[in-house]
């Protein structure tokens, strides 16, 4: 995946997209990693409940599992485990490639920004094909700002209500995809300024959008 640098002198749309639940659907991957984690480990996770509230990092999760002393090392053990597990199994979500694309045509660069670890987003990402200008891993909701700022983003794509919580504290346009554990209303309730069914309907919004009387970039 090769970076590909904003255009000097002028400002360039930039939109960042969550990946978990708004570009992949990884709940079959992730349900299939937990399950084979819950075997190795010999305790018992409940998979099917886990992949329902995806979203945050990974050891809010572990920790409905594990005692606290131990997530830090079987948050290790998933992460090693889980290029066997969950990359092949994952789809892309619909619209996902559609989405980049469009970003791409209207002259605009892509971004990545993930609670996932890095190293698996990008397995993700080039499993499938897709291919993001910058892939930032390891940020959750408000933290999420700080790549989107380094970047430039106008526009954050996700589908849970950090996602709205980060676009907002870095001053973005938030559009929010239903695709994940947050229904809209939970959705406009934090704050999102767009609420669509699924990225399929990402390229219509993004023409209107640009072609709105007014419409810049978001630097």
């Amino acid at each position: 995946m090769t970076p590909h640098p904003a255009p000097a002198g002028s400002p360039v749309l930039t939109v960042g997209f969550d990946l978990d639940m708004t570009l992949i659907d990884s709940r079959p991957g992730i349900r299939a990693c937990y399950l084979a984690l819950a075997e190795r480990t010999g305790t018992y996770i409940d998979a099917d409940l886990a992949v329902t509230r995806l979203g945050p990092p990974l050891a809010d999760e572990l920790v409905n599992w594990f005692p606290a002393e131990r997530v830090p090392a079987v948050a290790d053990l998933y992460r090693e485990m889980y290029p066997s597990y969950a990359v092949a199994a994952t789809p892309a979500m619909a619209g996902a490639r559609e989405s980049l694309e469009a970003v791409r045509a209207a002259g605009g660069r892509t971004m990545v920004v993930t609670a996932k670890y890095e190293p698996n987003a990008k397995l993700h990402l080039a499993h499938l094909g897709l291919e993001p200008d910058v892939v930032v891993g390891g940020l959750w909701a408000e933290q999420k700002a700080e790549a989107l700022r380094e970047h430039g983003a106008g526009v954050y794509v996700g589908d849970h209500v950090g996602d709205v919580r980060g676009a907002r504290t870095a001053g973005a346009l938030s559009v929010a995809v239903a695709t994940g554990p947050c229904d809209a209303g939970e959705l406009r309730a934090a704050g999102a300024d767009v609420v669509l069914d699924d990225l399929s309907a990402f390229p219509g919004w993004l023409a209107g959008y640009r072609g709105a009387p007014g419409a810049a970039p978001r630097a």
